[in-house]
C-alpha cells in the first residue's frame, strides 16, 4: 500500500484558456478539489506556497477552510518557506488548523527556492544575522517552529494578567497534540535529508534535486531517501518516519489526456541552475497509456522508496479535469503497482 496524494501549485492567470482566473478562483477550487479526491478514495490533498506570484501563498486559511470541509483526508503543504515565516504565529495558526482538521495536518517546511522577488523576506520582515545565510535562517526559524510545537510553558506569566492562567511557565495556544510529528522537511540534497533525519522531521523530496552524482534522479533520489532512512535510525527516533515524492503522472485513458498530455512527453531527466552555483536535476514526467505508464513507473527507485506519492496536478484545468487525473491514477494505475 502506498498513500497517494494530490500537490497543487495553485497557479491562476487571467486568460481565457485558464480555469483559475482570479486568486479567489484557485482557493475555492482548491478547497473543491480536496472534496473530491477525498470521494475518490486519495490520501492527501497538498499545496505549494510562493510568496509574490500568481499562486497559493498564505496555507492556514485554505488549510483550514479544507479541514472543515473534508473528513478523512490529510492536508498539507509541499513547502512553506521558513525564510518568511514567524516560528511562533506559524504554530498557533498551524495548531488552529489542524484541531479544525481533527489532527490530519501534515505540514510541510523548507528553506525554501528561488522566489519572484530578490531577497523577498527582507520585505516580510527577516533578515540574517550577520555572517549566516538565508539557508541558516531558514533553519533556525525551523528549530524554533519545531520546539515550540512541543507543547512546553517558556514564557512568564503576568502575575497580574487578564484572563486566569494555569499553573507554570506558559505555552502558545491552541495546542495540537501530536503536530510535532506531522512536520515535513523538504530537502533538495543528501545533507539536509540527513539534518531533517537528526531533527525528527519526515523527508519530502520533490522532482527537483542538487545534483551531487551526475546519476539519473531516481536513483540520485533512492539514495537521498536511504541516507535519510539510516539517519534517522541512527537518532534513535522512536517512531517510524514517513517519506513523500512528488511526480507528474497521467494516465492517457480518454481524448482529453491525449490531448493535453499525448505529445511532447518529457520522458528524460533535465538539468539547470538554481542560483549561480547549485545544479540540480530534474525529474521526468510520465504520459502513457496506463500498461506502458505502469512498466515506466516499476522502474522509478525513489517511488518504490517512498510510502506516499504526490501527484502534481495543473490546477487551471479546473477541477473536473484534475479530479479525472486523480482517478485515472487510483483507477487505472496503482492496482497494477500494488499501490491499491
Amino acid at each position: 500500500m502506498k498513500k497517494i496524494g494530490f500537490l497543487s501549485f495553485g497557479h491562476w492567470t487571467p486568460s481565457p484558456q485558464s480555469q483559475t482566473r482570479s486568486a479567489g478562483d484557485t482557493l475555492l477550487q482548491s478547497i473543491d478539489l480536496a472534496v473530491a479526491a477525498e470521494e475518490l478514495g486519495a490520501d492527501g490533498a497538498y499545496f505549494r506556497v510562493h510568496h509574490f506570484a500568481r499562486q497559493l501563498a498564505s496555507p492556514f486559511p485554505l488549510l483550514a477552510a479544507v479541514g472543515a470541509r473534508t473528513k478523512r483526508i490529510e492536508i498539507g503543504t509541499a513547502v512553506i518557506d521558513m525564510r518568511y515565516e514567524n516560528p511562533l504565529y506559524m504554530a498557533e495558526d498551524a495548531g488552529s488548523a489542524d484541531l479544525i482538521s481533527g489532527g490530519r495536518l501534515q505540514l510541510g517546511i523548507s528553506r525554501g527556492s528561488p522566489e519572484q522577488v530578490i531577497d523577498g523576506w527582507r520585505h516580510f520582515g527577516y533578515q540574517p544575522p550577520e555572517g549566516q545565510s538565508d539557508a541558516d535562517m531558514a533553519r533556525h526559524h525551523a528549530e524554533v517552529f519545531l520546539d515550540v510545537l512541543r507543547g512546553e510553558g517558556f514564557a512568564q506569566p503576568n502575575p497580574r494578567p487578564m484572563f486566569p492562567n494555569p499553573p507554570g511557565l506558559l505555552r502558545l495556544e491552541p495546542y495540537s497534540e501530536g503536530l510535532r510529528e506531522r512536520i515535513w522537511w523538504g530537502a533538495s540534497s543528501d545533507a539536509t535529508a540527513i539534518w531533517a533525519a537528526k531533527a525528527g522531521m519526515n523527508l519530502q523530496s520533490s522532482t527537483l534535486k542538487t545534483d551531487e552524482s551526475g546519476e539519473p534522479f531516481h536513483i540520485q533520489q533512492a539514495r537521498q531517501i536511504r541516507l535519510f532512512r539510516q539517519a534517522w535510525k541512527e537518532a534513535g527516533h522512536q517512531r517510524e518516519p514517513r517519506v513523500s515524492v512528488s511526480r507528474s503522472i497521467f494516465a492517457l485513458v480518454d481524448e482529453r489526456d491525449r490531448a493535453y498530455f499525448g505529445r511532447g512527453n518529457q520522458s528524460d531527466d533535465s538539468i539547470g541552475y538554481i542560483d549561480d552555483n547549485t545544479r540540480a536535476i530534474f525529474g521526468r514526467s510520465y504520459a502513457a497509456e496506463p500498461d506502458k505508464l505502469i512498466d515506466a513507473l516499476k522502474r522509478d527507485e525513489a517511488i518504490a522508496e517512498a510510502d506516499t506519492l504526490l501527484l502534481t496536478v495543473p490546477n487551471q484545468l479546473g477541477v473536473d479535469y484534475n479530479a479525472h487525473v486523480i482517478e485515472a491514477i487510483l483507477k487505472h494505475v496503482a492496482p497494477g503497482l500494488g499501490w491499491r
